[in-house]
């Protein structure tokens, strides 16, 4: 998606701010005022602002301040620019108010060329924002993204000047090793994958849940480590901890993977602690021949920036992902740019031997010569959910809507939020199932258990959100249990919903539970679950990684809370037999097709989606808009 379709998302009108909201910014004036009061600005945006002017050492016009002010503001939303000719969008619902208070593309770009925030001050060399042109019209940088930018644009380019020197035929020898000999006539990206990779210094394996990356990833470093002999130094990492969990347990499960690799936090890998320079970096670049970084669409600009920085130019670099789930909660959406990314020059022809085992036939040929390989063929859902995740992603509300409530299609159904007897037979299955494998110390059972739903939320707080539908969980387990008469239901804990669990001896056997917290000391990583079983005469609580279940005492679990709903961001990288997608009022911001599709594509056989079709086809529409200078090559207007 270009950047002049992806300018900074607009945001819904609410209420005009009081000089008393904590976001209105009391010494504002004229139409940085207006903005502020009418909810487009933060006061956080005009303090920075404001003091980057003061640094300029020289007046600094109205209009430029207010282009200063939507860039910072485009950043708090995700994007690493502003898009200058989308400028109006922003506004959106409050054009009338504020449309003459907010200058059109051409007078901002006018005023911010003659700024001293884009040419600098004679006081001087601050220039703390970068203009540049780019296939997607005008782009208004804070200088700190766009050197963040250029030196992955510059990195990338670089890597893609050459190719590693290879043996054509090793490479179609050990790629059979590992695959088997190929199928005449069909395509097999998952080869394709593992052939580019050998022959390119950075590959991107992107696709949806369940298309095989990890699988993919693991025969990828089996071919890569037997055309070095056995010695390839191999680097595994992840945006966090849960997300290099798995990783590690993914590819320890497969016998093709080389058995020595161990797989990290980025932050870890490049020796990089909060507030600190990293201890890998251009001057002191890492020791591994391959690098691997999985979820990287969770990668925010800046660890990308760094990575790049600190591998060496010779070190092959293979991130994986899916580019339609969520982006990184910091500025960024690398995956998604690599993906639809536009180099400027021709890729290097393969070489003789690998260009004639890229099938010819591909619909991203030119794509997947550039390092850039789709693989489209998902396993873990099928059918309805395949079709309603496709429609989500292509943008056709329509399509999606009409295909919930099809009666005809019953792995996806859309409820009313006034008819939820089916959500609530699932969410008593789910506490029967829990309770009665942690009652009898079945940790796989009690493990299935949990994972065979889950109730997924936009927001955090409030009716619709983890907050109401927790109590509204639990509500519904009490009385299960109690017109079975079993007493007081086993997930009730011994706190209460949304709040902070405590291991007590009322906690109770078939109690499912959220870690929110990292803790390296029992390898728990923030967004792990599990479920409390009893062990004798005691109780455990067990999480699976992998093909491994882990078993801790209670009392070692200091950062948990209780699970009877969950966000959807929490739950990347996870996936249960069915579940409760609940929809938030109409109007919500977070309510996106990316945040659809990330709930959607988390179930393995059966979606409840609970809202209205209005609200539906909304989200379908709205999409998580981040602008970005890095899918086509941009020129510095001022330097």
């Amino acid at each position: 998606m270009s950047a002049a379709e992806t300018a900074d998302r607009p945001a819904d009108p609410r209420p005009a701010r009081t000089v008393n909201d904590a976001r209105s910014f009391a010494g504002a004036e004229g139409a940085l005022a207006t903005l502020c009061r009418s909810g487009v600005l933060d006061a956080a945006d005009l303090h920075i602002t404001q003091r980057l002017a003061r640094l300029c050492g020289e007046p600094v016009g109205e209009v430029a301040q207010v282009g200063a002010a939507l860039a910072v503001r485009a950043v708090r939303y995700g994007s690493t620019c502003l898009a200058v000719s989308r400028v109006a969008e922003i506004v959106g619902p409050w054009a009338e108010t504020v449309s003459p208070d907010l200058p059109a593309p051409e007078e901002l770009i006018r005023a911010l060329t003659d700024s001293a925030l884009v040419r600098g001050a004679g006081t001087g060399p601050l220039r703390p924002l970068v203009l540049a042109s780019s296939a997607d019209g005008p782009l208004l940088y804070l200088r700190k993204y766009f050197r963040q930018e250029q030196l992955i644009r510059e990195a990338l380019m670089a890597r893609e000047q050459t190719r590693p020197d290879v043996d054509p035929a090793a490479v179609t020898e050990a790629v059979d090793d590992v695959f088997g000999p190929a199928e005449a006539g069909s395509v097999d990206l998952q080869r394709v994958a593992a052939q580019m990779a050998a022959v390119s210094w950075t590959l991107v394996v992107a696709g949806g849940p369940g298309t095989g990356k990890t699988y993919t990833v693991a025969r990828i470093l089996s071919v890569l480590d037997r055309l070095g002999g056995g010695s390839v130094r191999i680097g595994l990492c992840a945006p966090t901890g849960r997300a290099a969990a798995q990783l590690q347990a993914a590819v320890s499960a497969d016998a093709a993977a080389p058995a020595s690799v161990h797989a990290v936090t980025v932050h870890s890998l490049l020796g990089w602690r909060p507030g600190s320079t990293p201890r890998y970096g251009r001057g002191n670049k890492l020791p591994y021949d391959v690098v691997v970084v999985d979820e990287t669409s969770m990668l925010s600009m800046t660890a990308m920036s760094r990575l790049l920085d600190a591998v060496r130019p010779d070190t092959r670099v293979i991130l994986v992902g899916d580019p339609h789930q969520l982006a990184s909660v910091e500025a960024g959406a690398v995956l998604a740019d690599l993906v639809d990314r536009e180099a400027g020059i021709a890729p290097l022809p393969l070489p003789e031997g690998i260009g004639s085992a890229v099938p010819a036939g591909l619909t991203d040929r030119d794509r997947v010569e550039r390092g850039v390989v789709t693989l489209q063929r998902g396993h873990r859902f099928g059918g309805g959910i395949a079709e309603v995740a496709g429609a989500i992603n292509r943008g056709d509300a329509d399509a999606v809507v009409a295909l919930v409530t099809d009666p005809d299609l019953t792995e996806v159904s859309l409820v009313s939020p006034d008819e939820l007897d089916g959500v609530r037979a699932d969410v008593a299955a789910w506490g029967a199932a829990m309770s009665s494998a942690g009652a009898l110390g079945d940790a796989p059972a009690a493990l299935d258990a949990l994972d065979a739903h889950r109730v997924l939320c936009a927001h955090r707080d409030g009716s619709w959100g983890v907050q109401g539908w927790s109590r509204r969980v639990v509500d519904w387990l009490a009385e299960g249990d109690t017109d079975s008469g079993h007493g007081r239901s086993p997930a009730m804990g011994s706190s209460s919903p949304g709040g902070v669990w405590a291991a007590s001896p009322t906690a109770h056997p078939g109690e499912p539970l959220l870690v929110t917290a990292n803790d390296r000391q029992t390898a728990t990583f923030n967004g792990d679950s599990g479920v409390v079983i009893r062990s004798g005469n005691t109780l455990e609580v067990v999480f699976r990684r992998g093909t491994e279940i882990r078993r801790l005492h209670p009392t070692r679990l200091a950062d948990v809370v209780p699970l009877y709903a969950m966000t959807i961001h929490r739950s990347q990288g996870s996936q249960f037999d069915g579940v409760t997608v609940v929809l938030p009022p109409e109007g919500s911001e977070l309510l996106t097709r990316e945040l659809l599709y990330t709930a959607v594509t988390r179930a393995r056989r059966h979606v409840r989606i609970v809202g209205s079709a209005d609200v539906l086809a909304a989200a379908v529409r709205r999409r998580v808009q981040r602008a970005s200078g890095l899918r086509s090559p941009v020129a510095v207007t001022t330097a």
